[in-house]
């Protein structure tokens, strides 16, 4: 299922917001059992309609599981209290609270000096802390991912309206 111009710059905005309050995004894998797996990405950069790219330095499990099965789900929740406080005061969020994204991913391949140029524009303001180098300075492998379903979280009337009419977004039960 395709998503729409028009969703993904929505999901685009809500992707950039929920970086700024959270720093992550929780990316859910199938282990070998079959048994889920949530663990947090910081570095998934949306681009193109659908398409993104994450680093995998630091996946241990999540890079073990997509060598096997390339089935990926992002959470995106933005997780600002303003946002939260004024929604609840008004009745309603005024923006999407959070999304769910299912695709899958390429193989691993090394990153194009594109590709880091992107990723540390969007963490540049922390260069100078010891901890930058220590994350950040390494980043060399990199899996592109294609995103195919987007599914809302709605949580009632809180949430009404939010999406466009008619798309392709399903309705989600939370």
């Amino acid at each position: 299922m395709a998503i729409n111009d028009e969703q993904w710059t929505i999901i685009r905005r809500l992707f950039s917001k929920t970086f700024l309050t959270s720093f992550h995004y929780a990316v859910a894998t199938v282990n070998a059992d079959g048994a889920p797996h949530v663990a947090p990405i910081g570095s998934l950069i949306l681009r193109d309609n659908g398409k993104g790219f994450f680093f995998e330095e630091y996946l241990g499990a999540t890079a073990r599981n997509l060598q096997r099965d390339k089935r990926i789900c992002v959470l995106a929740v933005h997780t600002s209290r303003w946002l939260l406080l004024k929604s609840l005061l008004l009745g309603r969020f005024v923006s999407p609270p959070a999304i769910r994204l299912a695709g899958s991913v390429g193989e691993k391949r090394e990153a194009m000096p594109e590709e880091l140029a992107l990723f540390h524009r969007r963490v540049g303001r922390y260069h100078f802390l010891k901890g930058y180098d220590l994350l950040w300075s390494r980043l060399r492998y990199v899996r592109d991912v294609t995103f195919d379903t987007a599914l809302p979280v709605r949580v009632g009337a809180m949430t009404s309206g939010l999406w466009p009419e008619g798309g392709s977004l399903p309705e989600s039960a939370g």
